[in-house]
């Protein structure tokens, strides 16, 4: 059997702060299994990367944001299609989230909760994904290593 070339991806890691200026992301739950993962889709021809990663968010979890130009990390992980398993890559764009909206196309299938960064990586059961977040601290663009972030109004979990 030969080497098996992943299908691409595209995934958005929401952020925002606490009030009291603690990190969090914005995990959801997959339609079927119900594991915590980030909104993700396939790429759409002729749209940038970090605009599918913005258009996914919107859509599964009911967020508007602006995605970083550049992923934040990759992983590889493997994905039911129909009958079989394919293996993804996936890239993850940091989402910089400035609202929640009330109503999107995915709000009856899915949960959304923010989490402190700790509890998300240990609730995401996707090695790679988890990884991702748990290094996340570390990883951020300036203009947030600093708890002066304005955060939108979360209701963390």
């Amino acid at each position: 059997m030969g080497k098996v070339k992943p299908k691409k991806q595209i995934a958005a890691l929401p952020v925002s702060r606490t009030p009291e200026g603690g990190l969090c992301v914005l995990v959801i739950t997959s339609r079927e299994t119900k594991r915590f993962i980030v909104p993700k889709g396939w790429p759409m021809k002729g749209v940038e990367d970090r605009k599918v990663a913005e258009i996914e968010a919107r859509e599964e979890a009911g967020l508007s944001g602006v995605a970083y130009p550049k992923p934040i990390g990759s992983y590889l992980a493997w994905k039911r299609i129909r009958t079989q398993f394919e293996l993804v890559k996936v890239k993850v764009f940091l989402l910089d989230v400035n609202t929640q909206l009330p109503a999107w196309k995915e709000q009856g299938q899915r949960q959304r909760s923010w989490l402190a960064v700790e509890d998300a990586a240990l609730l995401i059961d996707e090695p790679g994904l988890a990884a991702i977040v748990r290094d996340l601290p570390g990883k951020l663009p300036k203009k947030w290593r600093s708890n002066t972030k304005v955060s939108i109004n979360l209701q963390i979990a």
